[in-house]
């Protein structure tokens, strides 16, 4: 699902250069032109605009906001999405000698702000990091075109979510966190014994590896993730 982005500006030169310029990133843009419009949208309760259902629970993950509008100003957006929803990164487009104003955003909570005339690769970059802040450390583990995600017991390939048993994701977690490693059969056994609880026989093991490797190989046959070591066990080659 694409980063979603709200821009509260009343320049229609600008809104179209910025939401151009975002859309080619891979945002979804919404944009709001008054104070009233910018908290319904920021907050889920007015109508999204075509294409974007509407949400009770902090729909955009930033905010571009500038600070006067034709109706209403900046501030009173972001007092009322920082109230609401303290998590979601807002940052303030200003003019480039306008220190009142900068400051002013940054007292009430503002993230960053950009000068106008901005930067464009200056403004995707703050625009990344105030995202990357404002989202919970997740731990994530590398293997192959595999995406471990810990904390939520999630592995993805190519950003679609694989359907792993929990004895096959804690199969597959052990040989992740030994890259290049012998992984004998003892050692996945007590490793299984120790987490799911159950003792695993010799051919049972036979029949997990094989159930994990024909989800997470290219070619199970010929498998390049997890390979055999025979007489001694599997070597994780991710």
């Amino acid at each position: 699902m694409a980063t979603r982005i709200l821009l509260v500006e009343d320049d229609p030169a600008i809104v179209e250069a910025l939401s151009e310029l975002l859309a080619g990133e891979g945002y979804a843009v919404d944009h709001a032109t008054t104070q009233e419009r910018a908290i319904e949208l920021s907050l889920g309760k007015g109508a999204a605009l075509p294409g974007h259902a509407a949400s009770t629970e902090a729909p955009y993950q930033l905010v571009l906001l500038d600070v006067t509008l034709a109706q209403g100003n900046g501030f009173a957006v972001c007092a009322a999405i920082k109230q609401a929803t303290p998590q979601v990164p807002v940052i303030f487009l200003t003019a480039s000698d306008d220190e009142f104003n900068t400051v002013t955003g940054i007292q009430m909570g503002a993230d960053d702000y950009v000068a106008k005339p901005f930067r464009p690769r200056e403004l995707l970059a703050r625009i990344a990091a105030a995202i990357r802040r404002s989202q919970p450390q997740r731990h994530i583990i590398s293997f192959g075109p595999l995406r471990i995600d810990t904390d939520r017991a999630r592995v993805e390939r190519s950003g679609q979510e694989l359907a792993l048993s929990a004895l096959e994701y804690r199969l597959l977690l052990l040989f992740a966190t030994n890259p290049g490693k012998l992984v004998t059969r003892d050692r996945i056994r007590d490793a299984l014994w120790d987490d799911a609880g159950t003792y695993i026989e010799e051919n049972t093991l036979s029949v997990y590896i094989k159930r994990l490797r024909d989800k997470i190989e290219d070619d199970p046959a010929h498998p390049s993730l997890i390979a055999t070591v025979r007489g001694m066990g599997y070597q994780a080659r991710g």
